[in-house]
């Protein structure tokens, strides 16, 4: 980014602003994300407050897509002449970063866009977003909007049976993503709020009640599963328990979904024996069931690999990072077993090909990913006292670790102890209890120490 000077546009104080005018996929992955943020090019006037995007000429380019966008604000009032003085220099740029290969005939012909909420809606269409998928969605939000400021409850059901047609599975969709949001930012009255709203929805809409039971049919295929799993999950109680779920399509694809693995050749092999030993009707049931099955399959796999691929474009971007660890740190939300699965898979492969510089790269990363999943001093502390064999080692290790025992603390073991009631063996809720009691000693004794 540049900084450069200008003029507040509503008391014409002047301003130093950071202007972004190139935004190159090919260099930075992340470039995207910044121009979509609707952060960038903003100038901020301490003299009287104003806040607004600074009209600069912008190039946008997507590899990927084969995409080249360009655009000039019209309030600067230039010439074609001039405008391509100030464009070209950033189209060179992007021809310069490119090796020879990857120069191609749409770098010839960039497109121009009027305004800059066309360039984003390119960006976006690009994506697969269309104008209309973004009307709909803005459409959404201004319910949703209605729904939270209308205090009362006769008022809200009265909006939402008026507005039913714009609930959909969208719109649940975007509430659960604005939940999940409001939570990551430690907002848990924001998503209490939003929580109810979603509750009020599914209780009160058609497609409410759809999803309602289609989250307790998958429920119902969860618990058959832990059953089943109980004295040992086998093909054999795959294929039984598949059988048997084969009229609801709900429980069949969660079945399928979280048993995966086990439907290999050996399972469907033993499909198809059962489908010759079966009567007609019954055959014809079992054919059903399997073409199903094989459907489902398919659409569990093809969803593993854009997961896969999604991994390893992620992991390329952070590798390409001036800093891999902080850039690791800021994608960490965004790292699941995909990844790190990808991690090991390009381990293993830097491994193979003698690539140093790789192999360090990606043991930086998994050096950060090691990091943040391990447990916290406290739960290791209580880990280590659950070992102890007795009393006395127990107040021992306590009071050494003096610094550790904090009302925080106490109140987490406080927790432990009634989660582990119900989940956990008596003698681990014995021992828990007995090293809660251990803590309030030792706080109360650093206490009148102090």
């Amino acid at each position: 980014m540049a900084k450069i000077q200008t003029q507040c546009p509503r008391c014409k104080a002047p301003v130093v602003a950071e202007i972004e005018q190139l935004f190159d996929l090919n260099v930075n992955p992340q470039a995207k994300q910044r121009l979509l943020s609707g952060q960038v090019n903003v100038i901020h006037c301490p003299a009287c407050g104003y806040e607004g995007m600074l009209g600069t000429p912008v190039v946008y380019h997507d590899p990927e897509k084969e995409l080249l966008l360009t655009f000039v604000p019209s309030e600067l009032g230039l010439p074609a002449n001039e405008q391509e003085k100030l464009i070209g220099p950033l189209l060179n740029q992007v021809m310069n970063k490119l090796p020879p290969e990857k120069r191609k005939a749409y770098l010839l012909r960039p497109q121009t866009m009027f305004t800059f909420q066309t360039l984003i809606e390119r960006v976006l269409e690009a994506d697969g977003i269309t104008r209309q998928m973004i009307d709909e969605q803005q459409k959404r939000l201004n319910l949703l909007q209605r729904i939270l400021s209308t205090p009362q409850a006769e008022s809200r059901l009265e909006i939402i049976k008026q507005e039913e047609a714009l609930i959909d599975a969208s719109m649940f969709s975007l509430l659960t993503r604005l939940i999940e949001s409001a939570l990551a930012q430690g907002d848990e009255r924001g998503a209490r709020v939003l929580a109810a709203i979603q509750k009020e929805l599914l209780d009160n809409t058609t497609i409410g009640q759809e999803i309602k039971n289609q989250s307790e049919e998958a429920q119902q295929a969860v618990q058959m599963l832990q059953e089943a799993a109980k004295e040992g999950f086998t093909r054999q109680k795959l294929l039984d328990l598949v059988i048997q779920t084969a009229e609801s399509d709900v429980k069949l694809s969660t079945i399928v979904s979280m048993t995966r693995n086990g439907m290999d050749y050996t399972f469907f092999q033993m499909l198809a024996e059962r489908i010759e030993q079966a009567s007609d009707e019954e055959k014809t049931r079992l054919e059903n069931l399997r073409q199903k099955l094989l459907d489902f399959t398919r659409k569990v796999d093809e969803q593993i690999q854009l997961q896969l691929e999604d991994s390893r474009k992620l992991l390329n971007q952070i590798l390409a990072a001036e800093n891999v660890e902080t850039a690791t740190q800021e994608h960490l939300g965004e790292l699941d077993a995909y990844f790190v699965e990808v991690l090991q898979q390009e381990l293993n492969a830097a491994r193979s090909n003698g690539d140093l510089d790789r192999i360090a790269k990606l043991q930086r990363v998994n050096g950060v990913l090691e990091q943040a999943s391990a447990p916290p001093p406290e739960l290791a502390l209580i880990e280590q006292l659950l070992e102890a064999p007795s009393y006395d080692e127990r107040m021992k290790l306590l009071q050494e670790k003096s610094e550790m025992v904090t009302p925080e603390f106490v109140q987490m073991l406080s927790a432990l102890i009634a989660q582990s009631e119900e989940q956990q063996p008596p003698e681990v809720v014995t021992a828990l209890k007995e090293i809660y009691r251990i803590a309030l000693r030792v706080s109360m004794m650093s206490a009148l120490n102090q």
